[in-house]
């Protein structure tokens, strides 16, 4: 009878992998402020199925690098409040401590993806900028110069003068036609916006903290 062989992660086989593939730290372990590229040695020296099971001291500590990493990046694409000139530049700032920023600037490219998307880095105070082609760069020029510079060569377009809009006033309207007493659930709300998210640029003195403190009734 032949002998089978599997080489993958017992645990992925059975539905139950934890951690990241070695690809997947490669390529995105390097985005962590603490990298460095003694640690990628050793990763190449640990077996997979420890890498991906956390079954070392290292692998935890890499594999909550990498939760670091993805974390910021998904809080800055969920709570970041942009606004849109008529020009079709759409605008904000970030506070990114990793390497992200060019995974914040694709999303943003993803949904608005006729418009030039700058979002300034209060962390590195570089202004990140990606435009139409999907092509990304990092500006060392504050927000207001980078937005002015980049609008001066574009055409007003009229469907964005009738698009105009700021964050803050999006988040209101959802809130007031969401938050309405019966559906009011703040357990699920912290939750989903954990204290640490307000210290965001966007999420700074927002409606969801007058949510949060128990004022959004007296609000609206």
């Amino acid at each position: 009878m032949r002998k089978i062989t599997n080489s993958r992660d017992p645990l992925e086989v059975i539905g139950r992998a934890k951690g990241y593939s070695r690809e997947e730290l490669v390529l995105n372990l390097p985005r962590h402020s603490n990298y460095s590229p003694a640690l990628m040695l050793h990763i190449k020296k640990l077996p997979e199925v420890i890498l991906r099971n956390s079954g070392s001291p290292l692998a935890k500590k890499i594999n909550r690098m990498m939760r670091e990493v993805f974390t910021e990046a998904y809080r800055a694409k969920q709570f970041s409040r942009t606004e849109i000139n008529s020009r079709g530049v759409l605008f904000g700032v970030l506070h990114l401590k990793h390497r992200v920023i060019d995974l914040v600037l694709n999303y943003f490219h993803e949904r608005w993806p006729q418009c030039v998307i700058c979002l300034y880095n209060e962390h590195t105070h570089k202004t990140g900028l990606i435009d139409e082609k999907g092509i990304v760069r990092e500006i060392n020029s504050p927000l207001k110069n980078v937005v002015e510079m980049v609008s001066k060569n574009r055409p007003s377009i009229p469907y964005f003068d009738d698009i105009q809009f700021s964050g803050e006033e999006i988040f209101e309207t959802l809130y007031k036609s969401q938050f309405i007493s019966e559906r009011e659930n703040q357990p699920y709300f912290k939750k989903m916006i954990p204290d640490q998210c307000f210290k965001l640029p966007g999420m700074k003195n927002g409606v969801e903290k007058r949510f949060r403190n128990r004022s959004l009734n007296e609000f609206l």
